[in-house]
């Protein structure tokens, strides 16, 4: 697990862990789905087990993709103009190329059919055994954040952000390094410039 310190940001501290092989992710959904409609006090407990953004893995392209969502959620939520409910929803958001919050969130989220996922928790303070509860919500293998490059699947990042027909993708055709390096370029810069432009 990694975690990253935003002193800017009411000293927001986040927690990144990233899970492979991971076989119960239907029942993750429905987790989250049930307590987000639940609104007793048992809802309040399972929205606070469940309170993590929960991110397909194979969507993204590099580290600083994901901490470039994440950096846009915190200045959202610092300046009080969260598109979706919560900081981390708006991590899915800041993710998908288009405004939508709920393509983001089929898109970028976790699916029924999801063996690979990035799980964030964004708080104010170091949380309490957060490891432990997030391997007591995932069944799969927690692994070093460097094994990511192998999970992302660039053929479904093109797709979304719609780079088939980019030019400069045309000119370094064949060079697979050079390519996934221009997408990589493309999808964190969009990330970036996404709350400037909508």
């Amino acid at each position: 697990m990694e975690t990253y310190y935003y002193s800017q940001f009411n000293h927001a501290v986040v927690h990144v862990a990233l899970f492979d092989d991971v076989t119960n992710a239907a029942a993750i959904r429905s987790r989250i789905v049930q307590a987000a409609r639940n609104l007793s006090v048992d809802g309040n407990t399972e929205r606070e087990a469940v309170n993590f953004a929960f991110i397909d893995a194979r969507l993204i392209s590099s580290p600083l993709h994901l901490q470039t969502a994440i950096y846009q959620a915190l200045l959202s939520e610092a300046q009080g103009q969260l598109r979706t409910k919560t900081v981390h929803s708006e991590i899915l958001w800041a993710l998908n190329p288009t405004n939508n919050i709920t393509e983001a969130i089929r898109r970028y989220g976790v699916s029924d059919e999801s063996t690979t996922l990035i799980v964030v928790r964004v708080d104010v303070s170091n949380t309490p055994d957060l490891q432990r509860r997030m391997c007591d919500i995932i069944q799969g293998r927690m692994v070093p954040f460097q094994v990511l490059s192998q999970m992302t699947d660039w053929s479904i990042i093109k797709k979304h952000y719609k780079l088939d027909s980019e030019s400069a993708l045309k000119e370094v055709q064949g060079n697979l390094d050079r390519e996934r390096s221009i997408i990589d370029n493309i999808v964190v810069s969009s990330v970036a410039m996404k709350s400037v432009m909508t």
